[in-house]
């Protein structure tokens, strides 16, 4: 995968390899909760944070690659991704139990617009503060916009009973990958221009 993402980086080509591996992680996501659910003893907070895993990788990967930061900040992007998974999986728990009169495919949609917008947003916050981090509010419109818009689909996976695959996870984490490559990669222009 660092492969695929690290050549021709700074090309449209380039942002198509961040989205197919933004598909990839997102295949991956939903195959890993029967396998984390065998791990006995574990939080259930912690256990949603592994199921982050993949995407974190991948967060990683675009953090060393497409920003001037230093090898530990990306890891603390991947920690962050996974702190953003959780809070978002959680919103959207609360959101749904909120909009309980509501019928299903409504609650589905607003639990789901909630969860992706939250984990968007806790993503470009913590990316922000990382110290080659985009402060660049304009920067991470595009990204908290697709995050919280692709959260909808939660509605689609739920319509349709998907449990080993989803709409959702691959076209958010596309989205997301895709949004955080291109604010990383206008900071390092900026930082560029500015030397």
């Amino acid at each position: 995968m660092t492969e695929a993402i690290a050549a021709s980086d700074d090309t449209p080509k380039g942002l198509l390899k961040v989205a197919g591996a933004g598909l990839l992680t997102g295949v991956l996501t939903p195959l890993l909760p029967p396998l984390i659910d065998r791990i006995n003893g574990t939080p259930g907070d912690f256990r949603i944070a592994l199921v982050a895993v993949p995407f974190a990788i991948l967060v990683f990967i675009l953090v060393r690659r497409f920003s001037p930061n230093p090898w530990w900040a990306a890891l603390a992007a991947a920690i962050v991704t996974m702190i953003a998974f959780v809070c978002a999986v959680n919103v959207a728990i609360w959101a749904d139990g909120r909009a309980a009169d509501a019928a299903k495919a409504t609650r589905n949609i607003l639990a789901g617009l909630a969860g992706g917008f939250t984990g968007a947003t806790i993503m470009a916050v913590g990316m922000c503060l990382l110290p080659a981090g985009p402060r660049d509010v304009g920067a991470w419109l595009p990204m908290l916009s697709v995050g919280t818009t692709a959260g909808a689909l939660l509605a689609l996976d739920n319509a349709l009973d998907l449990d080993l695959t989803s709409f959702l996870y691959p076209v958010w984490q596309a989205s997301v990958a895709v949004g955080l490559a291109t604010a990383l990669r206008r900071t390092r222009s900026s930082l560029d221009v500015n030397d």
